[in-house]
């Protein structure tokens, strides 16, 4: 924090500080040179100034033909003299035959500081502000500045805010600005309150704004804070929500923010005409370019007829028509989508009309406000450049791909004529917003024990688009640590690739008598193949083992547990794939869509163990009315070893909570029976699993708390065992059949800034005899 009593000048110092004010004489003296010289009749007299050198100042002035400075000729040099900045008074009087001009230099600044401002860092506002170091003091732009100052607190939640200026003399023409800031407490949100929403509840609404209400752990996520910018986002958040579910004619009529001194903050109300609920009809391509072939657009359409309206299939249609006329070589050319309303159907009818704009290029890209993030991460997000074709659809993908970025706070791309009638200037307005973060988190929970966890991340890493994170977690049977780094556009293609090292740990528990470690590294590549699908390409390098601890009970570990551990560490070279589809309206909490991943992987290219594994794991949301979600879900496995070899035990599928509530850790799958044994799960080569459940808020509880309730039915089995039957000259006894396990249960999930905190309790329907039950499952912590 600064200090007025640590600002010092010295000699130096002094030079410095007027560093700028001489370069800004030298930069008039060429003027000066070349200014018409006044006549003999009229000369100008420079009086008071002490930096600015007398011809700098004379060259402002532009005499008339007869070689005087008649009153025009005088007020223009007066404004031109002024708009300098290095002056605070300036005069001109004209006397016998003489123009007298009289200046007051403006003082130089050598700091500009801060005191009192403990929630808002001095770079901040060093950015915020107009008066900068080395430059003049303007009483003006003090006062502009002040301002400035306070209506960033507001934006941070702090209306009560009071900023002082105060000049400190240095002598000699130099003086320090000193900000007194007194930030007074926080104003935050109190209140977040809808009106006119009929087909989607309050809690459902809350989880798509950015604005939130005022929680006792508010302190950890900033959302309480009132900040008019963060509003017009939701405004514009709302809408979009609501034409992705069917509301066509939705319009927020407003959102007002209004001060409760009693409560001491805001209460935020957004006003929403909703309007009917739509469906899509007919829907057609109506192309007005010879020689283009509309069924060949038609098919490219994602409108479905009878489907709920969906603004977000209606932009990405036009999105795709205009992207495949440009590739058709019609870079000029938009699609502009003509809706039909019968309200009486409620019905949409959809015809996208293909023309020929007009041939106008864009001439320049200028991007303001980015005050960390670089000029290229910003460009790189259009699909065109200076001197292409001009297009309005591809804009608005650009603006939206920024605004998906979470670097800025804001972003707005407006166009303006450029040089020539055929060309435009786009400007890009953003302002940058803080992409750190560290987090502290611990838990218990029934698998993992006792649980901390450390979490640092930056995703913008020093305004280059780099994403960095590192975690490290230290618990009761568990120790593990992670560093990754990624680059969203690798050597300038639109391919994600990144790096990942890790180390795991674990120790003997209740539900396994035996310890694992593994560490190694990873290389990704990610591709999106559209916006609802992705791929990602990978190759993971890792070592693993098993090992033994001597069994407090006096058992002897399963047979095949002692035979892993005898072979010693191995390691494991694998390749391998993961497809994502995913149409999710909100991937944090959704309530409509699909998400579904197929990976693949091999392993044996290099390394010790070969094997072939697939998963997948499909979720389909959908509402059942404004505060019920059901979700279905199915996922299943299978892995086996080639070239003569078996999958290793620690690759291979255990049945537990994850896959049927109401199950331990290891609780199911093929177990060893073997008498003495520790009676392990041995792990299965095969396994399925299928879920259905309902989600829904609670009543009587303020959705600012983030809680859920859950029903649920769970089924699922793991089998076939395909590892070793004797171990130095001792057979085993393995149970292996496939039984379908089942439960029945419900739950409890609380969003907490932690991470997620959930309670399980399930009954299990079906079971094997010698499976581990386990009704209640708790879990907390970023874990």
């Amino acid at each position: 924090m600064s200090n007025r009593r640590n600002i010092h000048r010295t000699h130096a110092g002094r030079l410095l500080a007027m560093g700028g004010i001489l370069a800004a004489i030298v930069a008039l003296m060429p003027t000066a040179m070349a200014a018409e010289t006044p006549s003999s009749a009229e000369t100008i007299i420079v009086e008071g100034n002490r930096r600015v050198e007398a011809e700098a100042i004379r060259s402002h002035f532009h005499a008339t033909p007869g070689g005087g400075y008649d009153e025009a000729a005088r007020d223009a040099a007066l404004k031109s003299l002024i708009a300098t900045s290095l002056f605070e008074t300036v005069s001109i009087n004209r006397t016998a035959g003489k123009l007298i001009v009289r200046v007051t230099e403006a003082p130089v600044l050598v700091r500009v500081a801060f005191e009192g401002n403990k929630k808002v860092k001095d770079a901040d506002l060093a950015a915020a502000i107009g008066s900068k170091p080395r430059g003049t003091l303007q009483r003006a732009t003090v006062q502009s500045d002040a301002n400035r100052i306070v209506e960033f607190y507001r934006r941070v939640g702090r209306d009560e805010v009071s900023v002082k200026p105060e000049i400190i003399d240095r002598g000699n023409g130099s003086v320090d600005l000193v900000y007194a800031i007194s930030e007074g407490t926080k104003t935050p949100v109190r209140k977040v309150e809808f009106t006119g929403n009929r087909a989607f509840g309050s809690r459902q609404l809350n989880a798509v704004i950015k604005t939130s209400a005022h929680t006792m752990l508010s302190f950890l996520t900033g959302g309480d804070a009132y900040d008019p910018d963060r509003v017009s986002q939701d405004r514009e958040l709302l809408r979009t929500y609501y034409r992705g579910k069917g509301y066509a004619d939705v319009s927020i009529t407003s959102a007002r923010a209004e001060y409760d001194p009693a409560q001491k903050g805001f209460t935020v109300t957004f006003a929403i005409d909703e309007g009917p609920l739509y469906r899509f009809g007919n829907a057609d391509v109506v192309c007005n370019i010879p020689g283009v072939d509309p069924g060949r657009l038609s098919r490219l359409t994602l409108i479905r007829s009878g489907a709920k309206f969906d603004g977000n299939a209606l932009d990405k249609t036009t999105e795709q028509l205009t992207i495949e006329l440009s590739k058709l070589g019609y870079p000029f050319a938009h699609a502009t989508p003509r809706i039909t309303r019968d309200r009486t159907e409620q019905r949409i009818d959809i015809s996208f009309v293909i023309d020929q704009g007009p041939r106008i290029y864009v001439e320049r890209i200028e991007i303001r406000g980015n005050s960390r993030t670089r000029d290229y991460v910003i460009r790189r997000e259009f699909d065109f450049g200076e001197g292409d074709p001009y297009n309005k659809t591809l804009i608005d993908r650009a603006e939206r791909r920024l605004k998906n970025l979470n670097y800025f706070k804001t972003v707005k791309i407006t166009s303006r004529p450029g040089s020539s009638p055929d060309r435009v200037v786009l400007d890009v307005e953003t302002v940058d917003q803080p992409t750190g973060d560290i987090n502290y988190s611990g838990g218990y929970g029934t698998t993992v024990g006792w649980m901390g966890e450390v979490k640092v991340s930056e995703r913008n890493f020093y305004g280059t688009g780099y994403d960095l994170r590192a975690s490290a977690t230290f618990g009761q049977y568990a120790r593990s640590i992670n560093l990754s780094a990624s680059e969203p556009y690798f050597l300038g293609t639109r391919v994600a690739a990144g790096i990942e090292l890790f180390g795991r740990q674990s120790d003997p528990t209740n539900y396994q008598s035996y310890g694992s470690a593994t560490y190694g590294a990873s290389l990704l590549f990610g591709t999106p193949l559209s916006e609802q699908l992705g791929v990602q390409w990978r190759y993971s390098l890792y070592n693993q083992n098993i090992t033994l601890s001597p069994s407090s009970s006096g058992l002897t570990a399963s047979l095949p547990i002692q035979q892993a551990a005898a072979a010693g560490a191995s390691w494991v070279s694998q390749a391998g794939t993961t497809t994502t589809f995913s149409t999710l309206d909100n991937n944090k909490s959704p309530t409509s869509g699909i998400r579904s991943q197929l990976s693949q992987d091999i392993a044996g290219l290099g390394g010790d163990v070969r094997f072939l594994r697939t998963t997948g794991d499909t979720r389909y949301y959908r509402q059942l009315n404004s505060d019920v979600v059901a979700m279905v879900r199915g996922q299943g496995g299978y892995i086996t070893g080639w070239g003569g070899q078996q999958a290793p035990l620690m690759n291979t599928f255990f049945g537990g909570p994850t896959m049927v509530r109401g199950f331990a850790p290891y609780g199911f799958g093929p177990r060893d029976l073997t008498a003495g044994s520790t009676r392990d799960n041995l792990g299965g080569s095969m396994c399925f699993a299928t879920t259905a459940e309902l989600q829904s808020s609670i009543p009587g509880i303020p959705d600012e708390y983030g809680l859920k309730a859950s029903a649920f039915v769970d089924a699922g089995s793991v089998f076939g065992y395909r590892g070793p039957t004797s171990f130095a000259g001792q057979s085993l006894q393995v149970a292996d059949k496939n039984i379908v396990r089942s439960s029945v249960g419900v739950g409890l999930t609380w969003a907490s800034p932690f991470g997620a905190l959930t309670v399980d309790y399930a009954v299990p329907l079906s079971k094997a005899a010698y499976d581990v039950v386990q009704p209640l499952r708790f879990s907390a912590g970023g874990f």
